[in-house]
């Protein structure tokens, strides 16, 4: 592990000794300066994680050395030492930038866990700083493209980014959704705290209900300690709830009355907690189905709709397709150290000719897979493949019953649709229920 530096600055060798010799035996590497002049200079050379400074120096005081470190690097930690303490001077020196201010005679057990203390907390600041750039770097923008419908969305994006009323977030598997999500979070007004997510479809009604809440030890058999729930963790911040429409309903009520009341119990507890979160949710279902189906609770819908963002299928905006294959390709590039991988016109236009059932998720495979397969810096049409998602296109011919022409049919339909059964049923120009009955058909039947 990486030591501690520490620049120390003092003109008494005595004091300098007695210090250095005792942060060094605990772990710190010292370097020394003996003026202002000395500290700017090693400050400037070693740039330690925290200096401690005498107050009174032969060409100066730390008041007028406090701005100068400051503006080499605002992030280092300062402490000023003084045998002439003062409430006045104290105010000064935090003024100035000093993050401690300490009275000699002054015990080094106890400089020691104030240098500790500085080191840990910037370090910390370092890694916030860190997950966040490397977040900004990493984060695909839901916005990428030029067409109508993403820049409609971008517009309506912006206009509920700052507010707290809950976002329901609609769309197909794979069009964004949770991009979107952290994106409302990472520029609004809790950007500070907490992003939490949590896919409801994966987790039991038990799981889930645990996760969420929380438990007390001894709640339930293999409860042997105390768990904070989600919902404690993103106080303050932002609670993104993917694919809630496969919330249980048994747990629907308990996040109704958080919503309404910022109140919940954990598992086995008998006392309400209270927690402050945005609710960001988002599903591929359409929910006003599933409520009037009793699959999900009314109340509920009504509650997390209060601002709904649709993010389109990929098919509805093929024009924005150059745009993100672009942006894929560059970060895979980079990410291989293959530089720059381009697109041949025939690919270009496959890519916009197809109907990406899987919406953008898909398209990073299919380029993600044509990049690892071929050697090239320019991929052509030749090196995507993505027709083999769709079923095949069979001729029409006497091997096939008319019911195995319309099953086929349906099936294209579907998946060009992504799964969607309302507009694929719009689409073939029969009822939802319909098309509900004759997949049931053909499940009774092992087709």
């Amino acid at each position: 592990m990486t030591r501690t530096r520490i620049l120390l600055v003092d003109d008494e060798p005595g004091v300098r000794l007695g210090m250095k010799g005792y942060l060094t035996q605990h772990g710190f590497d010292v370097d020394e300066a003996t003026s202002v002049a000395e500290a700017q200079e090693g400050f400037r050379t070693h740039r330690p994680d925290v200096a401690v400074i005498d107050y009174r120096l032969p060409d100066g005081t730390a008041l007028e050395l406090l701005p100068r470190l400051k503006e080499l690097d605002a992030a280092v930690p300062l402490v000023v030492l003084t045998g002439h303490g003062s409430i006045e001077l104290a105010v000064q020196a935090v003024k100035e930038g000093a993050e401690q201010f300490l009275t000699k005679p002054l015990e080094l057990a106890v400089l020691k866990v104030v240098l500790e203390r500085l080191v840990a907390q910037r370090r910390e600041r370092q890694r916030l700083l860190a997950d966040r750039s490397r977040t900004a770097r990493t984060q695909v923008d839901p916005f990428l493209g030029n067409s109508p419908a993403i820049r409609a969305l971008r517009d309506e994006a912006e206009r509920v980014r700052d507010s707290d009323s809950p976002v329901l977030v609609t769309g197909e598997t794979g069009s964004g959704k949770s991009v979107l999500a952290r994106w409302l979070h990472e520029g609004g007004p809790r950007k500070e705290a907490p992003f939490v997510d949590l896919n409801c479809a994966a987790l039991s009604k038990d799981l889930l209900d645990s996760e969420l809440f929380g438990h007390e030890k001894g709640a339930f058999t293999s409860a042997v300690a105390a768990k904070q729930g989600l919902l404690e963790v993103a106080d303050r911040g932002t609670l993104f709830l993917d694919e809630i429409g496969d919330m249980d309903v048994a747990v629907q009520p308990k996040l109704l009355k958080v919503l309404e009341e910022k109140r919940f119990r954990r598992l086995g507890d008998v006392k309400d907690r209270r927690v402050d979160v945005r609710l960001v949710a988002a599903t591929h279902q359409d929910l006003q189905v599933a409520a009037r189906e009793k699959r999900f609770r009314s109340d509920l819908y009504f509650r997390i709709s209060t601002l709904i963002l649709h993010v389109p299928p990929l098919r509805e905006r093929a024009e924005d397709v150059p745009v993100l294959a672009r942006h894929f390709l560059a970060e895979m590039g980079a990410h291989r150290g293959r530089g720059q991988v381009e697109l041949e016109p025939d690919a270009e236009r496959a890519l916009m000719a197809y109907g990406w059932p899987g919406n953008i998720r898909e398209l990073r495979n299919v380029l993600e897979r044509a990049v690892l397969l071929s050697g090239s810096s320019r991929l052509s049409r030749s090196a995507l493949r993505f027709e083999s998602l769709l079923p095949a296109e069979e001729p029409l011919g006497e091997d096939l019953t008319l019911e195995q022409l319309e099953h086929r049919h349906i099936e294209r339909v579907l998946a060009r649709e992504g799964g969607h059964v309302e507009r694929a049923a719009a689409k073939l120009g029969i009822s939802r229920s319909s098309l509900y009955a004759k997949i049931k058909g053909w499940q009774h039947k092992g087709g």
